[in-house]
């Protein structure tokens, strides 16, 4: 039945045929291993390497194992050979020259040594360069080295980190956003004009809303015009790059962070109690009304101020294999300010998946980010319609409320309204919606040549509801007055670009860049209805239409405004053996929102660096480990904050109604239309040059590194709007080109390793910063001008009185206001006499001081800006603190000046406890904004200190558990007598303190940290 010889043999060959297989795939295996080691030489996993056939660039990728081993078992035999050898935290190594040959397995081990200063990368726009081949002036910040806080924004984390950078946080509002200048004002514009650009995960224009801190690996600030022309149009204030966290290859961890933190205000000012009041009073012949004095002590900052209570948790998945890298991250914030009805709560959840295809030639990502903001606010309107003036001024002799319950108010009193009912009879309530979607893809075409294509979709809706109830003194005698806001920004924005990196013969390194940009932005896409009126309160804005009266002029300044920009960039970079070193780059835009004549614009930069420590003569002195001159030149505009229809004629409807007759029985009301806007066909970029000089350096094994930067940046071509004939133009004003502005400065950085023991650490950070800000012109032979005033801060007796002027030859601020000197023999203030000709002093005084009689009186620059970082290490216990100071500039106190305004005030509203020792009784112009109000604006701070404690947990899956706590603004050393000497260091009018300040707090901070 079976023929047995046959099956024998057909075993045999079986037999010997499986043996032939297994000894194939015994040689597959052995045809390369190897370990992967670290300089102690403890293995290291996850390591990536690469198998590159130098004949044909076909490319094999593996991955050491957890015990750090690896191998390959089917690469084409012949060769060369290069193995290249990558990991997060470690420089990358290369083997080459090897030879695949059928029986004999190389064997392979590579020791990687960890990323330090010189040889970590930065990134630099549309890519990366190692820190050592950079010739422009660039600061990274680590997630490590950041400020610790409650911050709402990642622009708080680099408060004093960065020199010529100045982040202005002048109070404690949890819905307040910092005010950000780096090197000095540039611009006569004011918003996002005045910032640095945001580009996150190299999204460009990307919302800050959309990170949370907690998410943030680092943050790359380029400060110099040759760093920054690589973005062209946005770039002339600098460009903030913002890199969170990703997965890493072999490494997978669920991570947590939270904080609980209290905040009480810091400082009050000390107005008079209700003795204080009615003594000063009746001491020197005024009056308190019977009515307002009904026998109360009543405390008005206490009265609306509370223990703000917050919180923060932050949730992140961070993974990744051999090809694919993940991180999923969510966020929730909770802040309540110290006034009551001031909150901000933001959620925030972002994904990111990365993954290799095609032999690991074609790398694709995609990320979607999303978060939700909602806010409540209180009324900070002027003529006294504020909490934050009216908390200081309203009576102390007056109760909150009547014995019937209802509000102590006196309406007939000109600025006058109780603090606590603006806040519990008036809702400000918004919300806002986020939501981008990023993807990348990148194609190795050849082993030195990428070609990369981004897309990216942000879309952001914001909601606006306000009810003024009918006891609302914002809204007298109109029986509830309801605002609701709808609108939507979209931005969409396609980059392609090829990237080329190659290293010929181990000395000369190329790196080139050409790409091609297209942006779309459709703003301001939304409505307004206004209504009042109404039945009952309870309504309040969720039902515009049981309203009885629609405000036909409250519909809102909402239209749709589409712009778009196209541009093409290029950067090449030239390496000679990492010792002379070259950038330039290029970058043409063109935007629709300037005018037909000056749509495009071309914004070149170069420069170079020459690393003096790699020459012979320089490492033989053995004095420094580094040392790098860098000199650099560039040009960058300024096109932020523009709408399509700035250069543009433009028609719409007035405020002013006319009667329209139909017939001879009906009549109907019609909005006039008239000219709102002239075109200019000229109008154009502002344009930003600036020369930079820096050297880099390093001492003592680097345990001392630093350095200095010198810089000329001039803005022209600044745009402004200026008054024009109407019998030229169909609209009395003209937006156009105009003047000059320059800054120069010198920048310091300092970071020294003082202890650097295995169990004692103390590493010390100084960056200091000189700027000298000066308005060049502000005229040309079409527009003429003098000077600009600004200013206008109000006050019984100074009506159209400016504080601040911007002249020609004087910085951004200046004031410009009466001298006081002293008083008449009456007790009234008087001020110095000006000829109204010459400007010069007369001799004379008067109490009654006009225009003619200001003259310039101080500067809101200061001269120098400090931050000082420590952290001490002791074990597994640190502490870290960061100071931070502003020195020799001004601030007028109009605040103080309101508040002591004896004539006008005394009787009728509070005034400052101090009035009784430094105020007349009877001055009627203490309260006139001259030099008396200028104050010495220099300060000290301790911006914050942390105690933090790594509990040595074993046997457990939790990792780096950290616990530790926190105090914002610890002390303040200044001689200003506001709240806060931290005021307005950013803007166009810097330095104003006028009654709508926000309390600045202090904050205790609970916070707990680990990882799964």
């Amino acid at each position: 039945m079976f023929n047995k010889p046959y099956q024998f043999k057909k075993s045999v060959w079986f037999l010997a045929l499986l043996a032939a297989g297994l000894s194939q795939a015994k040689a597959q295996q052995e045809q390369v291993k190897g370990a992967t080691q670290d300089e102690s030489g403890k293995f290291i996993s996850g390591v990536s390497i690469k198998a590159v056939h130098g004949g044909s660039g076909k490319a094999f990728t593996t991955s050491s194992t957890d015990k750090g081993l690896f191998s390959f078992r089917t690469l084409p035999e012949g060769g060369p050979y290069q193995f290249i050898f990558t990991s997060v935290g470690f420089q990358p190594d290369t083997l080459s020259g090897y030879t695949i040959q059928q029986g004999k397995p190389l064997a392979l081990s590579v020791k990687l040594s960890p990323i330090t200063t010189d040889l970590e990368e930065v990134v630099i726009g549309y890519g990366r360069i190692a820190r050592k081949d950079v010739t422009s002036s660039i600061t990274t910040v680590q997630a490590e080295d950041m400020n610790v806080g409650v911050f709402t924004s990642p622009a708080q984390m680099l408060q004093g980190k960065v020199p010529g950078l100045t982040i202005s946080t002048n109070n404690s509002n949890p819905n307040a956003t910092p005010s950000v200048s780096l090197r000095g004002a540039s611009t006569l514009r004011s918003g996002e004009a005045m910032e640095p650009y945001y580009v996150i995960d190299g999204v460009p224009g990307a919302s800050l809303a959309l990170v949370a801190p907690d998410d943030v690996q680092s943050i790359d600030v380029l400060r110099d015009a040759s760093a920054t022309a690589i973005y062209g149009s946005k770039a002339a204030n600098g460009v903030i790059i913002v890199t969170t966290k990703r997965g890493k290859t072999g490494q997978t961890s669920i991570n947590y962070n939270g904080y609980l933190s209290l905040d009480r205000v810091a400082k009050r000012y000390e107005m008079m109690n209700a003795e204080q009041h009615r003594n000063f009073v009746l001491e020197n012949g005024y009056s308190l009304e019977p009515a307002d004095d009904l026998g109360a002590d009543t405390d008005w900052q206490r009265e609306v101020e509370r223990t703000g209570v917050s919180n923060n948790h932050n949730i992140s998945i961070l993974g990744g294999a051999e090809k694919t890298q993940y991180s999923v991250s969510l966020n929730t914030i909770k802040n309540n300010g110290v006034i009551k009805g001031t909150d901000m709560g933001r959620q925030i959840g972002r994904g990111f998946l990365q993954t290799k295809a095609l032999d690991d030639r074609l790398t694709a990502s995609f990320n979607i980010n999303t978060s939700i903001t909602k806010q409540n606010d209180v009324l900070a309107l002027d003529q006294g319609l504020s909490v934050y003036d009216a908390m200081y001024y309203y009576l102390p002799v007056s109760p909150v409320r009547r014995a019937d319950g209802s509000w102590f108010e006196t309406p007939d009193r000109s600025q006058y309204a109780n603090p606590v009912s603006l806040i519990e009879e008036n809702t400000n309530f918004s919300k806002t919606k986020v939501i981008q979607a990023h993807a990348k893809v990148g194609y190795e075409i050849l082993p030195s040549l990428t070609y990369n294509i981004d897309l990216s979709m942000q879309n952001r809706q914001f909601n606006n509801a306000q009810y003024y109830s009918s006891l609302s003194m914002a809204a007298r005698g109109q029986n509830g007055r309801s605002i609701r806001a709808a609108v939507e920004d979209e931005r969409k924005v396609m980059e392609m670009n090829l990237s080329y990196d190659k290293t010929f013969n181990d000395l000369h390194k190329i790196s080139a860049l050409a790409g091609y940009s297209w942006e779309e932005n459709n703003n301001n896409d939304g409505f307004q209805l206004t209504t009042s009126d109404y039945y009952d309160d309870e309504v309040g804005y969720y039902n515009p239409g049981m309203a009885n009266v629609v405000d036909m002029l409250g519909f809102g300044p909402y239209y749709l405004s589409t712009l778009r920009m196209i541009s093409v960039y290029g950067r090449l970079n030239y390496s000679y053996n990492s010792k002379y070193l070259f950038q330039a780059t290029v970058r043409r835009d063109g935007s629709s929102a300037f005018g037909a004549n000056n749509r495009w614009a071309t914004f070149p930069s170069v420069s170079a660096a020459w690393r003096l420590s790699e020459e012979d003569f320089i490492r033989k002195a053995g004095i420094f480990d580094d040392l790098k001159l860098r000199a650099g030149y560039g040009v960058s505009g300024n096109s932020l904050g523009f709408d399509a229809f700035t250069a543009q004629r433009v028609f719409g409807a007035t405020r002013n109604f006319f009667d329209y007759v139909i017939d001879e029985d009906k009549v109907t009301p019609l909005r006039t239309l008239a000219a709102l806007r002239n075109s200019n066909p000229n109008l154009k970029w502002e344009t930003t040059s600036m020369i930079n000089l820096g050297l880099d350096f390093g001492f003592l094994r680097n345990r001392l590194t630093g350095s200095v930067e010198v810089y000329q940046k001039k803005t022209s071509d600044l745009i402004y709007d200026y008054q024009v004939s109407l019998s030229k133009y169909i609209f009395p004003i003209l937006t156009a080109n105009v003047g000059e502005i320059e800054n120069r400065g010198i920048e310091l950085t300092l970071n020294g390793k003082v202890i650097d023991k295995e169990n004692v650490k103390w590493n010390t950070g100084v960056v200091l910063s000189h700027n000298t800000n000066k308005v060049v012109s502000i005229a040309n032979e079409e527009f003429t001008r003098d000077f600009i005033e600004l200013s206008d801060l109000g006050g019984a007796g100074q009506t159209g009185i400016s504080q601040q002027r911007l002249t020609p030859g004087a910085p951004i601020g200046q004031f410009y206001t009466w001298e006081w000197a002293g008083y008449n023999e009456d007790g009234i203030s008087v001020f110095n006499e000006r000829d109204e000709q010459t400007g010069e002093l007369t001799g004379g005084t008067t109490a009654t001081p006009q225009r003619k009689d200001q003259t310039v009186t101080g500067s809101p620059q200061p001269k120098l800006v400090l931050g000082w970082n420590n952290t001490f290490t002791y074990k597994n216990l640190s502490l870290t603190g960061m100071f931070q100071g502003a020195f020799e500039q001004q601030i007028m106190n109009a605040t103080r000046a309101r508040h002591s305004n004896v004539f006008g005030n005394a009787g009728q509203k509070n005034l400052l406890a101090s009035v009784l020792e430094t105020e007349k009784p009877r001055d009627i112009n203490s309260h006139y904004l001259s030099d008396r109000y200028l104050e010495n604006g220099s300060f000290l701070r301790l911006a914050y200190l942390t105690l933090a404690y790594t509990l040595p947990i074993k046997n457990l899956p939790i990792k780096n558990l950290r616990v530790y706590t926190t105090m914002n603004n610890v002390f303040v050393l200044t001689k200003y007598k506001g709240i806060d000497p931290e005021v307005g260091l950013g803007g166009l009018t810097p330095g104003i303190d006028n009654r709508q300040t926000y309390p600045r707090t202090r904050t205790f901070m609970f916070g707990l940290n680990f990882n799964l």
